[in-house]
This record gives C-alpha cells, structure tokens and sequence, in this order.
C-alpha cells in the first residue's frame, strides 16, 4: 500500500523500512498479522508487544512502518474493507446498495471486532471506496442533501448493529441462548411477545438482515417518491 493510499493521520506517520528479524517486515505484513490477532482475541488482545512476537521481531522494529496501536487499528480495518467486493455500479440503486450492504455485513461477522471500531475515523482508501458506493446509490435512489446523509447513517448504523449482535449472540453460545429461552418461558406471562417472537435463531440472521433491509429500502424509496410529488 503506497503511502499517498493511507489513511492521512498514518501516512503522516510513516518511515523508511528498517530491518531485523527473520524475514523482511513490511506494513502488509503487520496489519496481516494484526488482523489474524484481531480475529482471535479481539481488540483488548491487541498490543505492539503482541504483535511483533508474532512476527518474530523487536516491538522497536514495528516503529518504523507505524507508531502506535491506533496507527495499526486504522490500517487493520481499512484492510478488511478490501474483503467487501465493489458491485459493478448498474442502473438499479436498489440491486447495488443490497450488494454492498450484504458484504459489508458478513465481512464484519467474519472480523467481529470490527464493529466495535466504528468510532474510528475510518479513513482508509478501502473504506473511503466502499463509503463512495453507498453515497452514490442512494443519491440515485433520489435522496439529496440531508437526507441523503440521514439515509447513509442509517444503513450503516443498521450493518454495523445486526454484525455486532450477531457476533455478540454467536460469542456468548448456546448454554446462554439456552438459559435465556428458559427463562423467558418461565415467565411467559410477563412476556408473551417475547416468548413467541423474541429472538433469532441460529439460522435466522441471514434472512432477518436481508428482510430488514427490505424495509429500510421500502422507507428510501417511498421518501424519495414524496419529495418528487411536492
């Protein structure tokens, strides 16, 4: 990744590569590295220390190609974008933002930590790419101005919600899902929605995504519609 494609804060950061260790230390390898370490033990299992055992280097050496965690942070989610294939724009607005939606979404539940690194300013070129996309689609959906920038919130707001509960659920096992049916049912005259409505199974989070999207969609188009009568 050229220095000019970083995220601004890093690439303000970067130095000439130094060597040491085993084999050649490069970014793509330090965020490579960081992302398997992510996706085993999340953030909290995260320090400069940790990582560069991992690469067999001295944490002095990682220095030279990023100064700090939030600098490896930034480029490991920017290098999980990548992951979110870019639909070839087509006429259908609808078609393109369930395209890139449906991937942001399982590419966050095979990465859970990065739901939790949304207040990061995620300015990456493979966010900022993705980012483009969705801007663009739901402008041709005929949303302008405000409400364009409301609708983007709240699509990512709903990816990012459904990926972090999902990973959540999926996290916390059966034995929890298990105790909280017992539960429920126990008190299934408190709670008699709950009990027959109240959470997805194992199998449900594919199609409840895609059907709450529907909805978000519907709600888009029949904005865009009004604003077209007025």
């Amino acid at each position: 990744m050229a220095d000019s494609e970083l995220p601004p804060e890093v690439a303000l950061r970067s130095r000439p590569s130094r060597g040491g260790g085993e084999a050649p230390l490069t970014r793509e390898r330090i965020v490579s590295e960081a992302v398997a370490l992510l996706d085993e033990e999340g953030s909290a299992g995260l320090t400069m220390r940790r990582l560069a055992q991992r690469l067999r280097h001295g944490p002095t050496t990682l220095y030279w190609h990023v100064q700090t965690k939030d600098d490896v942070l930034d480029l490991a989610l920017d290098a999980i974008f990548a992951e979110v294939v870019l639909p070839p724009e087509s006429q259908d607005w609808r078609a393109d933002l369930v395209a890139l939606l449906t991937q942001w979404r399982a590419v966050m539940v095979r990465h859970p930590w990065s739901a939790t690194m949304v207040e990061r300013p995620m300015l990456g070129p493979n966010v900022l790419a993705r980012t483009e996309f969705l801007h663009r689609a739901v402008l041709r959906a005929g949303l302008l101005g405000p409400r364009l920038i409301t609708a983007v919130h709240g699509l990512a707001n709903y990816v990012i919600g459904s990926a972090l509960s999902e990973s959540q659920w999926r996290l916390r096992g059966d034995n929890a899902r298990d105790s909280a049916a017992a539960y429920l049912w126990t008190e299934r005259e408190r709670y008699p929605t709950l009990v027959e409505h109240g959470y997805l199974t194992e199998h449900d989070w594919d199609a409840s995504f895609t059907e709450g999207l529907g909805y978000l969609l519907d709600g888009m188009e029949g904005r865009a519609r009004r604003e077209d009568s007025v």
